[in-house]
């Protein structure tokens, strides 16, 4: 059975230095799983939601993640504690946005329990933290910093129309050939851009595809 944690305590008001250089991150859930998209499709892990998002996409399926100031600011060392204590040795910090704070000391910490650290971004802001996989999922009214393209393992690009096709090419040529390449159905539009998603990497087979399987199998 999957057990989460969603955080119903009273919210913390914010301010810049309360969280405490990365000691504290306002939490939204953690929860054992399965990872549902890109390379590692299908592995369980451990999942750490932070609160804070100002990209604002429309067709985002985590906006309750986007206020900060919703959800209470809970310390590194029990977060750390939590994931410890599920068989998986693998996180993944999502959110939000994860770098809109200091991670090097949740990372330090998970690394320290000998657990492997993924995590999801759009590239926003500064890098922080050591990562053993970095997804990149960039957005196109506001495109990441170029550290990113250096830095990712994975790229992948949310499709909603044909349009941007030519907007991810763009994207492939600034990472590195070692990253993975990844288009990724919005699912709002799921029945009608997956065909056309899949003509696509069939003629462009640099790409492949991302499915959101969480959702196909009725998992958090």
């Amino acid at each position: 059975m999957i057990r989460w944690h969603r955080i119903r305590e009273k919210p913390v008001a914010s301010s810049e230095d309360i969280f405490e250089g990365g000691a504290k991150l306002p939490l939204v859930e953690d929860f054992f799983s399965i990872q549902g998209e890109g390379f590692n499709t299908g592995k369980p892990a451990y999942f750490i939601r932070l609160g804070g998002c100002d990209i604002g996409c429309e067709w985002c399926d985590t906006k309750f993640a986007w206020d900060k100031d919703l959800h209470p600011l809970v310390d590194v060392e029990t977060i750390v504690e939590r994931a410890a204590s599920y068989p998986a040795r693998s996180v993944v910090v999502t959110g939000g946005e994860p770098f809109s704070y200091p991670l090097d000391l949740l990372c330090s910490q998970l690394s320290h329990r000998g657990i492997r650290m993924y995590v999801e971004t759009s590239g926003v802001f500064p890098l922080s933290g050591e990562w053993d996989w970095i997804s990149l999922s960039p957005k196109q009214h506001h495109p990441p910093l170029d550290e990113y393209y250096e830095e990712a393992n994975e790229l992948k690009v949310i499709i909603r129309s044909r349009n941007e096709f030519e907007w991810a090419e763009t994207l492939a040529l600034k990472v590195q050939c070692k990253c993975c390449l990844f288009l990724q159905p919005e699912w709002s539009v799921f029945d009608e851009i997956i065909p056309v998603i899949v003509e696509y990497v069939k003629s462009h087979p640099h790409w492949n595809i991302s499915l959101q399987t969480q959702k196909f199998m009725n998992i958090p």
